[in-house]
């Protein structure tokens, strides 16, 4: 529990808009609260005295009191982040004896904050004697803030009895109007959304079956072990479950490791398969960017000839992003070898490759003089070193271009043995997309670092070009050793994944642009009876459904709500069928395009609908 608040309060300094502010913040949080190292000893101790109950009881005590003031941190840390987040109206505080004299008639201003947030807000105020000005917003009157929450949570402290009371009068009051919500970095989607999602499920299932690939499916929770130690820094975002039934257990941070975990487990060598499934992460949701969302993965497994794979999935990716018609895009790539050549180069050490390439990942969203201060501040580079590294990730342009550069004499990629392996690699790469028709949507990027820890070759990441601005949209590369991590054999791999939330952003972006109703179902024709006759819909729509007609039916004597109706949804044709049709034994088709209308008989009309729409 200590964990998880601690780190919820990680993220929300990690929120506060503005460096200056954020660092303040950070620091005094460091300063004044208790630091998870010291929790961990504290358990230590309490396991290595587990048989003498009272110093045992003793710690356990103490442990839960350190566990409230996190948690008093925490909520402190969310209410100054509310404070000082502009995007939020904060209703004035008026004492709270008066809000509840308040008339009813007199209109209150409309606030994204809830009442039980509200209350919290307005009792802090009250108790801690801030002014109503936004007191709140000083970084010092956290500490007070955090104070006063601890004690409040504290059971033998009359404070916790005043805030639950405020919170239970709210929510008896409130509750049963409340509506209710889905958690942060989550989303619905309606049955527009639906229509759109599906459709380019479609295309991608398509673009995936075309290379052979076939379909694999893995549960939605591994093993915390089997997730462990794959994602670098990025493992601080998986979800730990509670209730594990005995085993501990993570949601799935990607579809790449439980893939590996799938050959390793089932002396698998070589596999061609796609996956198209939910991933979670505890992350900072922004626009595109959830903590639940899919994964549309292609993976190559196996032992091929030289770049066979790499190119394939390479090719498979701008095929994905072509058919899917969202605009223009690019897709840098590197070589995981050449930015160890490159660190080698630059006289990093070994062991801090990786840390340093999660650093220099960071520069498609931060400024180089950003990235070069953690280099040199939380990463131990001296500033000569991260200026060298600057001056390597700043080269970008057409791969040919580039490569022919860092290939040219006196070159000092060509004195490192590593990133020699990985120019040539890239010259064989290059040479086949270049033939594929595909090199123009590539470009070489040695910025480009790709934070997990399980690359060892090829990376690469695609970035949509448009004015909807997601971020980067498909990612992957080669991952050699990710396999022998579980079975202890080497099984050679290279995969592609891509984010299908971010890429529906941009395709209902699109719908919007273009102002096209968008059809949430397929329904071909609408069967329109003309009163009350649930017998002859049930006849009629029932052949058209044998003949494999997609088809809807309503009762109403009214003509003009069928017509309506099949507007409203898209639906091209009309079977109509009235008192007067049903005496003569015939139908009416009529067109919702043209508005033309046509008389055949009943046994025909199934008929005349399948040449109409191509059915056989």
């Amino acid at each position: 529990m200590s964990e998880a608040s601690y780190g919820r309060a990680e993220l929300v300094v990690a929120s506060v808009v503005g460096e200056e502010l954020r660092s303040k913040v950070g620091e005094v949080f460091q300063k004044e609260c208790h630091c998870i190292a010291a929790l961990k000893n504290d358990v230590d101790s309490i396991i290595r005295a587990s048989f003498n109950y009272v110093p045992v009881l003793h710690q356990v005590y103490d442990l839960l009191v350190k566990f409230r003031e996190i948690l008093a941190w925490e909520a402190a840390l969310a209410l100054f982040a509310i404070e000082v987040d502009e995007s939020v109206e904060k209703a004035a505080v008026v004492p709270l004896e008066s809000s509840k004299s308040e008339k009813k008639s007199e209109k209150k201003k409309k606030t994204t904050l809830g009442k039980g947030t509200s209350i919290v807000r307005q009792l802090l105020k009250e108790r801690l004697s801030l002014e109503a000005d936004a007191s709140l917003e000083n970084v010092m009157n956290l500490v007070r803030v955090a104070h006063y929450l601890a004690g409040a949570f504290d059971p033998k402290d009359s404070e916790l009895d005043t805030l639950i009371g405020n919170l239970k009068e709210i929510v008896e009051s409130n509750g049963a109007r409340r509506l209710p919500k889905i958690p942060k970095g989550t989303r619905d989607f309606g049955k527009e959304q639906m229509a759109i999602k599906e459709r380019a499920f479609s295309v991608i299932v398509g673009v995936f079956k075309k290379h052979g690939a076939v379909a694999l499916d893995t549960p939605a929770f591994e093993l915390r072990e089997t997730l462990m130690g794959k994602y670098g820094e990025d493992s601080k975002l998986i979800y730990d479950l509670a209730d594990q039934g005995g085993e501990l257990c993570s949601l799935r941070y990607d579809l790449t490791v439980p893939f590996a975990r799938y050959l390793a487990m089932n002396n698998i060598n070589a596999l061609k398969r796609y996956q198209i499934a939910k991933v979670y992460r505890r992350d900072n949701p922004s626009k595109g960017r959830y903590r639940e969302f899919y994964q549309c993965d292609f993976d190559i497994a196996g032992q091929y000839e030289l770049m066979e794979p790499d190119f394939e999935v390479v090719r498979v990716l701008t095929e994905l992003l072509d058919e899917l018609s969202i605009g223009d895009y690019e897709i840098k790539l590197n070589h995981r070898k050449l930015l160890d050549g490159m660190l080698e180069i630059c006289g990093i050490p070994s062991e801090k490759f990786r840390t340093v390439c999660s650093s220099i990942d960071k520069l498609d969203k931060q400024t180089f003089e950003y990235v070069k201060k953690e280099l040199v501040e939380d990463k131990g580079l001296t500033s000569e070193i991260a200026e060298r590294i600057g001056d390597f990730v700043k080269k970008r342009g057409p791969p040919l271009e580039i490569l022919s550069e860092l290939t040219s004499e006196g070159s000092q990629f060509l004195g490192n043995s590593e990133a020699v392996v990985a120019l040539d690699e890239l010259k064989i790469l290059f040479t086949a997309l270049d033939k594929s028709k595909c090199l123009n949507r590539v470009v070489f990027d040695l910025s480009l670092a790709r934070g997990l820890d399980y690359y060892t070759g090829v990376i690469f990441e695609a970035v949509f070009k448009g004015t909807t601005q997601v971020g980067s949209i498909a990612a992957g590369g080669r991952y050699d050793n990710l396999v022998g991590m579980f079975s202890g054999k080497a099984v050679p791999a290279v995969g592609v994944s891509l984010g299908i939330e971010r890429v529906f952003t941009i395709m209902e972006q699109l719908e919007k642009d273009r102002n096209q109703v968008i059809r949430a179902t397929e329904t071909q024709v609408l069967v329109a009876i003309l009163g009350k006759g649930l017998a002859l819909a049930a006849e009629l729509v029932s052949e058209l459904w044998n003949a494999k007609i997609k088809a809807e039916f309503g009762l109403t004597k009214r003509v003009m709500n069928h017509i309506t109706r099949a507007k409203q949804t898209g639906i091209p044709w009309m079977v109509i069928v009235g008192e007067s049709e049903l005496q003569d034994g015939v139908v009416k088709l009529k067109s919702i395009e043209t508005y033309k209308e046509e008389v055949f008989q009943r046994d025909k009309i199934v008929e005349e609908l399948q040449r109409r729409l191509g059915i056989n």
